[in-house]
């Protein structure tokens, strides 16, 4: 079996592919990987293991169909994971995020029509939905994105369903709650906050920290994407969540606790434009039907992730380097 998974340099990305080689999915014990990245400040190419004999790894663009041409024929599945994921740059800077998330997509699903690929997942995120004052989102939620990222995602979503609709492809959405685990860049919130601590600086607190967020564990993120590649049904959406809530102001209190830092190191800064009040989602669907539960615990997995920062700090200066520079 060959599997092709875009963006798999980045953070999600790598530990499906890493999990993979490591014979963590029974489904693809044996599968051989195509790698496609174009190693942006995103991607970094030693988060996966360079000498695996079932790795092969193309540096490309996913708006490249010539290259897709080429790439995609022979693979027996695409998982696309390749996107443009930060908030607050897409913000600043729009057209990005909807070239890659938008052009790239069609491109990719484009190619897997042409070349025969009997499967396709599309990674999204639940961010498409918008926010949601009380209760959890269920796949069939109107999208309502507030954000030029979440907007690019939901149009990408709504991509993929037509190639289904209208082409019959053979393609499943996954969205994720907010992940955190090891190799995540120091944009997002866990790695930035610890990555700022453990240097002794201070850590920026949008508004007054109410926002709520749902966080998942990246390895329970990709087990997820794994039932969905091997047993989910064609033209579905299906939620991957961890049931872990907690406003941004209580995450930080357990960062500054497991950092052994306190409250003066936090900075509050005015809150972001458009900022999302609350996300919540149901992933009763993905449960019941392809048995998925979150199996780390949130506790231990944050502690966990925050030994990983404390222990590894040339991954991710070099990581902040490549970041500023962007």
């Amino acid at each position: 079996m060959r599997i092709l998974v875009t963006g798999a340099a980045g953070f999600i990305g790598s530990h499906f592919v890493r999990t993979m080689l490591d014979g963590g999915y029974p489904d693809f014990a044996d599968a051989r990987v195509t790698v496609l990245d174009k190693l942006t400040y995103a991607g970094n190419r030693d988060n996966l293991p360079a000498s695996h004999p079932r790795l092969e790894f193309v540096e490309g663009d996913i708006c490249d169909l010539d290259l897709l041409g080429e790439l995609f024929p022979g693979h027996d599945a695409v998982v696309h994971m390749a996107a443009e994921s930060h908030v607050d740059r897409s913000i600043e800077a729009a057209a990005e995020f909807v070239r890659t998330n938008v052009g790239g997509t069609q491109s990719v699903l484009e190619a897997c029509l042409r070349a025969g690929v009997p499967r396709v997942v599309h990674v999204s995120t639940d961010e498409v939905y918008g926010s949601i004052a009380t209760g959890s989102w269920t796949e069939d939620w109107p999208l309502q994105p507030n954000s030029p990222y979440a907007a690019s995602k939901a149009s990408s979503d709504l991509i993929a369903r037509a190639y289904w609709r209208t082409h019959g492809l053979d393609v499943s959405i996954t969205r994720c709650s907010n992940n955190y685990g090891p190799y995540q860049l120091p944009e997002k919130l866990i790695p930035l906050f610890v990555t700022n601590l453990l240097e002794g600086r201070t850590v920026p607190l949008y508004g007054d920290g109410g926002n709520v967020r749902e966080w998942l564990h990246v390895d329970d993120h990709c087990r997820g994407i794994q039932l969905v590649l091997a047993r989910g049904r064609a033209g579905e959406v299906y939620n991957i969540g961890g049931g872990n809530e907690y406003t941004n102001l209580e995450m930080t209190e357990h960062l500054l606790r497991l950092c052994g830092a306190d409250r003066s190191m936090v900075r509050p800064v005015a809150d972001r434009k458009g900022h999302d009040l609350r996300y919540s989602i149901d992933e009763t669907k993905i449960r019941d039907e392809l048995g998925y539960a979150p199996r780390i615990p949130f506790e231990r997995g944050l502690a966990e992730t925050v030994a990983w920062y404390r222990d590894n700090p040339g991954w991710w200066k070099a990581a902040l380097r490549s970041e500023r520079a962007a």
